[in-house]
C-alpha cells in the first residue's frame, strides 16, 4: 500500500538527512540551478533553525529571496522531521529490547541485590524514575504515531477516492433541498399569518407554537462534536508561520511554494480574515470589516449556544429569529480542512473551495493548522496575541518567519497603539445610556453595574477633552487646542477612574459582546421601526436624532426632522463606537512604562482624540520570541538592522543568541552606479535642511542637477522628495522660473498622487510614455516622476529596466522630530537605552528612520539580474560615515562620492551611455 502523504518523503530527504549531520554541505531542492548568494542564504538559513535562533536576513528584491526562504526552510523541517521519526524508531526499539531482556531469567540477579547495600538502593530509585520517564516519553510516541497514520490514511482516501467527494457533494445537495423546503414552510406561513400575528399572541396560545427544531445529529455537529475525530485534539506538528504585510504578498508566496520542489508534498495552509475569507454573501455585503467580524460571531453563537433565562422569557412575549450561518458546518468543514492539506492553496483557490463545499473557509483552515507544515498568515493574526490565541496558533517550539519586516517596529507599535475621537466617545455614551434605558428592568444587577461604570469612564474621558457628555460634541468648542501627554497613572488619576479595574472592565466586554448588542439595539431603532410606547419612542427619537447630528456635522443640524438615521447611500455602516473604545480601554492596561496617552484637543470636542501610543513594542514581540524555536525577520532592505537589535530583542534575549545576514546582488557590480553629490553645476553646496532647503537658489540647483540628468538618462527618472509639501513647493518654483518647461522638452513630467486611487492611473500613463517614447524616438526621451519618501510609490512599487534608469533623492528625508509622538519615544529611548559610539538613542533614532525610507525608496530601481540604473543622493551629507554606513551592502561597496558636479555628470553619462550601447532599449 502506498504511504500517506504524511509518511512520504519530501524531496532530496536521504541526500540531506547525512549531510545536515556532518560539515557536508545540505541539499536544497531548487526549481533551478541557484546563485551562489541563494545558496549562501539558504545555508545560513538552516543553521539559524538548526541552532534555534533569531536570525535578521537582508535579500534585496530580485535576488530570489521568496524561493530561498522556502527551499532553506522546509529543507529544514524535513531533515528535522526524519531524524524526530529516527529518534522515535530508536526509542521504540529500546523499549523493545528492554522488555525481551525482563522476560529473560537471570541466575546472578538474587546475589548482585546482596552486594549493593544502601548505595545499590538509590541506584535502584533513580534507575526506576528514568525508566519512569522513558516509558512516559515511549507511550506519547505510540500515541503520536497513531494520530500521524490516522491522518495520513485519512488525506490519502481523500486523494484517490473519488467516491468520497461526490458522497459529499450529494449531502451538499440534499442539505440545500431540505434548506429550500424550510424557508418556502415559512413564507407560507408569514403569508397566511401575517407578520404582526406573531408579536400579538398570548401566552397561552405561544404555548402551542412548535420551537424550531434542531436534530440531535445537528446539534452534535453544531457542537463539533464527532465520535470518529478527535482531530480537534491532535497535536500540533512542528511547522513553519510564515508571515508578511498583506494578502497579496502573501498569495504570491503560496505560488512560489506551488512551484517549488516541495509545492506536491508540503501541507500548507492559508489564513486570513473574514473579509478575505467570508462565503456568505449576507455578511459579506456588511462591508465594515468590524462589523462582519460582529456578526459571524453572532451567528455562531446562535449556533452553538442556548437560550438564557431572559431570552426564553423575552421569547413568550416576542418570537425572536437567531439566524445561523449555513457555511458554519462542521462535518463540511472537516472535509474543507482536509482538502487544503492534500493539495496547496492560495487565499483565492480556498474561498472557491468554500463555496463548492458550502464550508466556511475561515474556520475550515483553522481546523488544518495542527496538521500543517507551513501556515501562511497576515502580520497582525501572528503579533497580536488575542487574535493569535483565538485563531488556535501555538508558537511553542515552531518556526516564525516574518517576511517584508523592514517596517516590524511600526507596525507592532500601530498594531497595540489606539485612538478614539471625541464624536466617538460622546456617540457611544448616548447609544448606551439609551440601551439601559431601555431594558433597565430586563437586566441583571452586575450588568447595569458595569454598564455604569463604562458610561462614567465615557463621560471622564470627553471630560478630559474638555467637554460635556450630554452636549453635541460638532457645538462644543475646545478653548485651549494643543497637545498633551501623560503615563498612563497619571492619565488614570487626572481623568479619575484609578478605583475602576479595567481589567474587569475589559473582560466585561470581551465576555458580554455588550459593543456587539449595542450594534444590534442602534441597527434595530436607528431606522423607522415600530417602537412599542410612546415613552420609549420619544427615547428612539432622541437617539435618532442625536446619531443624525454625529454623522452629518454641526451644518447639518437642520436636516434631523426630514431624515431617519441612515447611512448615506455608497457609504459602508460603521460599527458601533464602543468596539473601539474597547481597544483603548485594553491600551490602558499596560504597563505605565511602556506607553504614553496623548490628548488631542482641536477646534471641538468631535473633532479631538485621546490616543494610546506604544513606546516600547519589545514587550509583546518578546512574547513571540520565548514561545518560538527560533524566528527568521527577512526584508529586501533591513539596514540599519541596530533598530531591530535595540528595540526589539534587546530585553528578550541574549545579543549572542541574533545572527545577521546580509547578502549581495545577482546583478553585474557595474550595472548600478550610485553617486553622492556633494555640490551643483554652479558648485552651491547641496544641503537640503529645514532651514536651507526652502532658499530659491537651493531648488534653481537642483533644477539645473535634474535638466543635465534628463539629458544623458534614457527612458524613466524617478525623483524623490522628503514630502508632499516640498514637492509641491520645487513644483511650483520650477513653474515660476520656467524650469518645468525645460525639463518637459525632454521628459514628460508626471506627479504621485495623494489619493491612492489615483496611483495605479498615473503609474499605467508613466509607463505608456516611456515605451512610446523608446519605440517612436524624438526629442522626448522619457518620463520625469516626481514621487515622495514614504508616499504611495517608495514601497511596493516596481521601477523596472526603462521605468527607472535613474532613481533621484533630494535631501534627507528626516521625520519631524516637533511632532510629540516622536519626541516621546525620543525622551524614552534616551532614558532607558545606552549611548552607541557616543551618540544618544534619540539621535541614532532618527537618523535610522530617515536612512530606513531611504533604503526603501532607492531599492525600486534594480528589479532582476540584467537590470541596470544610476541612483543619486542630492545631498553632502550622505558621504557622513554615520549615515553611509547605514546604506545596504550592495549598495554601498559600489558608491562613489563626488565633491563636484563635473566628475559625477561625466561618471553619469558615460555610464548610460556605455549600458544603452550594451542592453539596448528594455522598456517595461
Amino acid at each position: 500500500m502506498e504511504p500517506g502523504r504524511g509518511a512520504r518523503a519530501l524531496p532530496g530527504r536521504e541526500e540531506a538527512a547525512g549531510a545536515a549531520q556532518g560539515k557536508g554541505r545540505v541539499n536544497f531542492p531548487f526549481p533551478y540551478t541557484p546563485y551562489s548568494i541563494q545558496e549562501d542564504f539558504m545555508t545560513k538559513l538552516y543553521d539559524v533553525l538548526e541552532a534555534g535562533k533569531v536570525g535578521i536576513f537582508e535579500s534585496p528584491t530580485g535576488t530570489g529571496k521568496s524561493l530561498s526562504l522556502i527551499c532553506g526552510a522546509l529543507s529544514w523541517l524535513r531533515d528535522f522531521e526524519e531524524n524526530k521519526k529516527q529518534e522515535e524508531a530508536r526509542l521504540l526499539a529500546d523499549e523493545h529490547n528492554e522488555q525481551d531482556k525482563q522476560q529473560q531469567p537471570t541466575s546472578c540477579s538474587a546475589e548482585a541485590s546482596n552486594c549493593q547495600g544502601s548505595a545499590g538502593e538509590l541506584d535502584w530509585i533513580t534507575e526506576f524514575m528514568q525508566k519512569k520517564e522513558e516509558q512516559a516519553m515511549v507511550d506519547r510516541l505510540k500515541e503520536e504515531q497513531i494520530r500521524r497514520k490516522k491522518r495520513e490514511d485519512r488525506l490519502e482516501k481523500i486523494r484517490h477516492n473519488v467516491q468520497l467527494k461526490y458522497a459529499s457533494k450529494r449531502k451538499r445537495l440534499e442539505d440545500d433541498e431540505t434548506q429550500r423546503l424550510l424557508q418556502l414552510s415559512k413564507e407560507i406561513l408569514s403569508t397566511e399569518l401575517g407578520s404582526d400575528v406573531l408579536e400579538q399572541l398570548d401566552h397561552e396560545e405561544e404555548e402551542l407554537i412548535l420551537a424550531e427544531y434542531e436534530s440531535d445529529e445537528e446539534k452534535k455537529v453544531g457542537l463539533g462534536l464527532d465520535e470518529d475525530d478527535d482531530d480537534l485534539e491532535e497535536e500540533h506538528v512542528t511547522k513553519i508561520y510564515y508571515c508578511s504585510r498583506t494578502h497579496s504578498q502573501l498569495a504570491q508566496f503560496v505560488h512560489e511554494v506551488q512551484k517549488s520542489p516541495f509545492g506536491e508534498e508540503i501541507r500548507l495552509v492559508s489564513l486570513g480574515s473574514r473579509q478575505n475569507l467570508c462565503v456568505n454573501e449576507e455578511v459579506r455585503h456588511l462591508g465594515a470589516v468590524q462589523l462582519i467580524n460582529d456578526r459571524c460571531v453572532e451567528m455562531q453563537k446562535n449556533k452553538h449556544g442556548k437560550k438564557s433565562e431572559g431570552e426564553e422569557s423575552e421569547g413568550k412575549k416576542r418570537r425572536v429569529s437567531r439566524a445561523v450561518c449555513p457555511f458554519y458546518s462542521y462535518e463540511q468543514m472537516q472535509f474543507l480542512r482536509d482538502e487544503v492539506l492534500v493539495k496547496v492553496k492560495d487565499i483565492e483557490q480556498l474561498v472557491a473551495l468554500g463555496k463548492e463545499t458550502k464550508a466556511c473557509p475561515y474556520y475550515g483552515s483553522r481546523y488544518a493548522i495542527p496538521a500543517a507544515q507551513l501556515v501562511v498568515l497576515p502580520y497582525q493574526m501572528l503579533l497580536h496575541e488575542s487574535t493569535r490565541c483565538a485563531s488556535g496558533i501555538k508558537l511553542k517550539d515552531q518556526v516564525v518567519i516574518i517576511d517584508e519586516a523592514h517596517n516590524l517596529i511600526d507596525t507592532i507599535t500601530c498594531i497595540y497603539s489606539a485612538e478614539v475621537r471625541g464624536s466617538q466617545l460622546c456617540c457611544a455614551h448616548s447609544q448606551l445610556l439609551q440601551y439601559m434605558e431601555r431594558y433597565r428592568k430586563r437586566l441583571k444587577a452586575k450588568n447595569l453595574m458595569y454598564i455604569k461604570q463604562i458610561l462614567y469612564l465615557l463621560e471622564r474621558f470627553v471630560s478630559m477633552l474638555g467637554g460635556n457628555v450630554n452636549q453635541n460634541p460638532n457645538a462644543q468648542s475646545i478653548s485651549q487646542a494643543g497637545t498633551e501627554l501623560k503615563s498612563i497613572n497619571d492619565f488614570l488619576f487626572q481623568s479619575q477612574i484609578d478605583n475602576i479595574n479595567l481589567f474587569k472592565v475589559q473582560r466585561y466586554c470581551e465576555k458580554s459582546l455588550i459593543s456587539r448588542k449595542l450594534f444590534g439595539f442602534v441597527e434595530r431603532y436607528g431606522a423607522n421601526s415600530v417602537v412599542k410606547t410612546n415613552k420609549e419612542k420619544q427615547k428612539m427619537a432622541g437617539l435618532q436624532n442625536f446619531l443624525l447630528t454625529l454623522h452629518q456635522g454641526p451644518d447639518k443640524e437642520a436636516a434631523i426632522q426630514h431624515h431617519p438615521v441612515e447611512v448615506e447611500d455608497g457609504q459602508p455602516k460603521m460599527a458601533s463606537p464602543l468596539m473601539q473604545i474597547e481597544g483603548f480601554l485594553s491600551a490602558l492596561t499596560n504597563a505605565n512604562q511602556d506607553g504614553r496617552v496623548i490628548l488631542n484637543r482641536q477646534g471641538t470636542v468631535a473633532q479631538s482624540s485621546l490616543k494610546f501610543l506604544l513606546l516600547n513594542p519589545a514587550v509583546h514581540f518578546a512574547k513571540v520570541l520565548k514561545e518560538c524555536r527560533a524566528a527568521i525577520i527577512a526584508g529586501g532592505t533591513m539596514q540599519p538592522v541596530s533598530d531591530f537589535r535595540e528595540q526589539l530583542l534587546s530585553c528578550a534575549i541574549g545579543a549572542d543568541r541574533v545572527v545577521e545576514f546580509s547578502c549581495g546582488h545577482v546583478i553585474p557590480p557595474d550595472n548600478i552606479l550610485p553617486i553622492i553629490l556633494c555640490s551643483g553645476p554652479s558648485t552651491q553646496q547641496l544641503e537640503f535642511t529645514y532651514q536651507k532647503r526652502d532658499l530659491p537658489q537651493m531648488m534653481d540647483e537642483m533644477g539645473r542637477i535634474l535638466g543635465n540628468l534628463c539629458n544623458v538618462v534614457p527612458g524613466g527618472v524617478v525623483c524623490f522628495f522628503p514630502s508632499y509639501e516640498y514637492e509641491k513647493q520645487v513644483y511650483m518654483h520650477w513653474e515660476r522660473t520656467g524650469l518645468l518647461t525645460r525639463l518637459a522638452t525632454k521628459k514628460k513630467i508626471f506627479q504621485e498622487p495623494k489619493r491612492a486611487n489615483q496611483v495605479e492611473q498615473v503609474l499605467a500613463e508613466y509607463a505608456k510614455c516611456i515605451k512610446r517614447c523608446s519605440q517612436e524616438g524624438g526629442h522626448v526621451t522619457g518620463a520625469l516622476l516626481f514621487s515622495v519618501v514614504g508616499g504611495k510609490m517608495s514601497e511596493g512599487i516596481n521601477f523596472s529596466d526603462d521605468l527607472g534608469r535613474c532613481v533621484v533623492m533630494v535631501g534627507m528625508p528626516y521625520p519631524n522630530i516637533k511632532s510629540p509622538e516622536l519626541q516621546e519615544k525620543m525622551a524614552y529611548l534616551d532614558k532607558t537605552m545606552l549611548r552607541t559610539a557616543g551618540q544618544p538613542p534619540s539621535k541614532m533614532l532618527i537618523e535610522n528612520l530617515c536612512m530606513k525610507a531611504v533604503n526603501q525608496s532607492i531599492g525600486r530601481a534594480i528589479r532582476h539580474q540584467k537590470d541596470f540604473a544610476s541612483i543619486l543622493l542630492v545631498d553632502h551629507r550622505y558621504a557622513r560615515p554615520s549615515v553611509f554606513n547605514k546604506l545596504p551592502q550592495w549598495i554601498k561597496e559600489r558608491t562613489e562620492i563626488k565633491p563636484t558636479f563635473g566628475p559625477a555628470f561625466a561618471a553619469l553619462r558615460k555610464f548610460h551611455h556605455e549600458k544603452k550601447s550594451c542592453y539596448g532599449s528594455e522598456a517595461s
